[in-house]
């Protein structure tokens, strides 16, 4: 390996690093608010008879938003959920050809869905959509939404162009 691929590998696995550490205090920060909403929510419904106003809502926003915020890290490192009945038997070229596909799939659907939910975000922004009682715009959440699964998208095609062997995303 060249001193120059060794800076360029060097630098990659530092912006993955980085990306991972910012993708899990994100994630954290938003985990640790939804746990304090739900609380909340508990305590003053046990105590008191009267729920957290609006947060049924804001458990929905913020599920969604841990789901795509956690989302290109789990890209990035490989680890969709997988089912390998047939393919452990596959060795050399023939498990190669597989992961390359198996990732061209993903990427392929990852962006289908991205394209499709900033169409929606789009459509809802239009006529002004809002959450019921907090009156929150979804225009926002879904575009954002649809971004991070785009990022995704890109993430898993790189991995598949790269053709790194599964688990090797590390030299990204």
């Amino acid at each position: 390996m060249s001193a120059p691929q060794t800076t360029t590998g060097r630098r990659a696995g530092a912006l993955r690093s980085a990306f991972r550490r910012i993708t899990a205090v994100l994630t954290g920060v938003l985990l640790l608010t939804l746990t304090a909403i739900t609380l909340v929510d508990v305590l003053g419904r046990y105590f008191f008879s009267s729920p957290l106003p609006g947060a049924t809502e804001l458990t929905e926003l913020l599920v969604m938003a841990i789901v795509f915020a956690g989302l290109p890290a789990i890209c990035l490192d490989d680890g969709h959920i997988t089912v390998d009945l047939f393919t452990t038997r596959l060795k050399g070229r023939a498990e190669g050809v597989q992961t390359f596909l198996s990732r061209l799939v993903v990427a392929v659907m990852l962006a289908i869905v991205a394209w499709q939910m900033w169409e929606h975000g789009a459509r809802i922004g239009s006529y002004g959509s809002t959450t019921t009682y907090l009156r929150i715009p979804l225009q926002p959440a879904a575009q954002a939404a649809s971004v991070l699964c785009a990022v995704s998208a890109l993430i898993v095609a790189t991995l598949a162009v790269l053709r790194l062997p599964k688990g090797r995303s590390e030299e990204i």
